[in-house]
């Protein structure tokens, strides 16, 4: 990049998001990571704010002072498993991972618009499946799917991108009890043609594509990044 530019990662403290703050930082972003949690390995060069996105407030706390923001990534989610059956389990994931994408889309907005900024969000391989163990885990994700579609319609002629990847199966805490499984794990590897479960580092990549000026065209896409499990 010719100069540095300010992304805010939610949920940038773990996971994915952790691995998306480590390469933007890498290649010269100024990131603040916005979270509850932040794993050990969370870079120097990167910035941590606590911040729940389901309280307007902790996120306006967060943008005060970003008056440009030239990408916004939204990875705070949450999963259930077994809970998300019961409508309080349900209603907690749909919160975090909707209502907290729509949170954080509305605070950052101003600082988007101000230097044509865009945003990625996180969607998931379950946007189009059906999940038997965590039904409001794959609505969920499902609805940030048509929720990028209609920010993308709404805020394209206010000259901000919006966009979403999809990942497949990846290492993280999240896919532990899939990984620790052997009977499951072996249909799960066998259905992927390329054979492998994706490192976050690569989904991290895609982000930072998204995020660029390469990408200056792509707009309202919902990116599956799974190794070409959707296709198989």
């Amino acid at each position: 990049m010719d100069r540095m530019q300010n992304v805010a990662v939610t949920g940038g403290g773990t996971g994915i998001g952790l691995a998306t703050t480590r390469l933007l930082a890498e290649r010269g972003w100024q990131v603040t990571a916005l979270g509850l949690e932040k794993d050990d390995g969370f870079p120097d060069a990167a910035r941590f704010a606590e911040c729940d996105v389901l309280r307007p407030e902790d996120l306006a706390r967060a943008f005060d002072g970003m008056d440009q923001l030239a990408g916004l990534v939204t990875c705070a989610g949450i999963i259930k498993f077994d809970r998300e059956w019961e409508p309080e389990g349900f209603e907690q994931v749909m919160s975090v991972n909707v209502t907290g994408v729509l949170n954080a889309a509305n605070a950052a907005l101003p600082a988007l618009e101000a230097v044509g900024g865009s945003m990625v969000n996180i969607a998931s391989m379950w946007s189009w499946f059906g999940n038997p163990v965590s039904p409001a885990y794959g609505t969920s994700k499902g609805a940030v799917a048509a929720l990028t579609r209609s920010l993308a319609v709404s805020w394209g002629v206010r000259g901000v991108r919006v966009n979403a990847i999809a990942p497949g199966w990846v290492e993280t805490r999240i896919s532990e009890g899939a990984r620790s499984d052997p009977a499951r794990k072996a249909r799960i590897d066998a259905r992927i043609p390329m054979g492998r479960w994706a490192q976050t580092d690569e989904i991290a990549k895609v982000v930072a594509f998204l995020l660029s000026e390469d990408a200056s065209y792509v707009h309202g896409a919902i990116l599956p990044v799974d190794g070409g499990y959707l296709s198989a």
